[in-house]
């Protein structure tokens, strides 16, 4: 069962998301807050650029960090047909009779870019890893402390059986931009 507003405001005030917008804003800004049946988070303003300069392979057992150009700021620029790592403002406390499938917003999507996020599975906590992927030949922005996906939140009919923090998941807890761990 999906989730509705009352619901993602009643787990909010038991720390689910903080910080947390009870209301969708859209003063000229990318929407971000609560929706009908789901929560838009908000990109923070720590990015991770992809760079080709050290013509290195791409290898999630072993990745290079010289691969990635920091950028702090407002905005950020992606490159063509490259792609940028963000983290969120939100820290996420999923409860364990829930799974959130994330989804990129349509305003982003309208202009070729796509945000990729695996999902989040019940007792995981921290700030969501966002991949950002510019697939057009010109550079694209990105608005910091704006809204980037959607988050859906998805009711189980049973508690599960074992948990991501019964499993000690690998990016549990994670804080900021959280690079690819074996």
């Amino acid at each position: 069962m999906v989730k509705n507003d009352r619901w993602i405001r009643e787990m909010a005030r038991k720390g689910m998301i903080e910080p947390f917008n009870e209301s969708q804003k859209r003063d000229g800004v990318i929407s971000y807050g609560v929706s009908s049946y789901g929560y838009d988070m908000r990109v923070s303003d720590e990015f991770k650029i992809f760079t080709n300069v050290n013509t290195t392979i791409v290898d999630p057992k072993g990745f290079d960090l010289n691969s990635f150009v920091d950028h702090k700021g407002a905005v950020c620029v992606i490159p063509p047909n490259s792609f940028v790592l963000a983290g969120s403002i939100e820290y996420f406390r999923i409860p364990r009779d829930v799974l959130v499938i994330c989804l990129g917003k349509s305003t982003y999507a309208r202009c070729g870019l796509v945000v990729n996020v695996t999902p989040l599975e019940p007792e995981w906590e921290g700030h969501v890893t966002i991949e950002i992927s510019n697939t057009t030949p010109l550079p694209a922005k990105i608005y910091a402390d704006e809204g980037i996906a959607q988050l859906i939140f998805l009711g189980a009919s049973e508690i599960c059986e074992t948990s991501y923090k019964d499993k000690a998941g690998k990016y549990q807890a994670q804080r900021g931009i959280t690079l690819p761990r074996l």
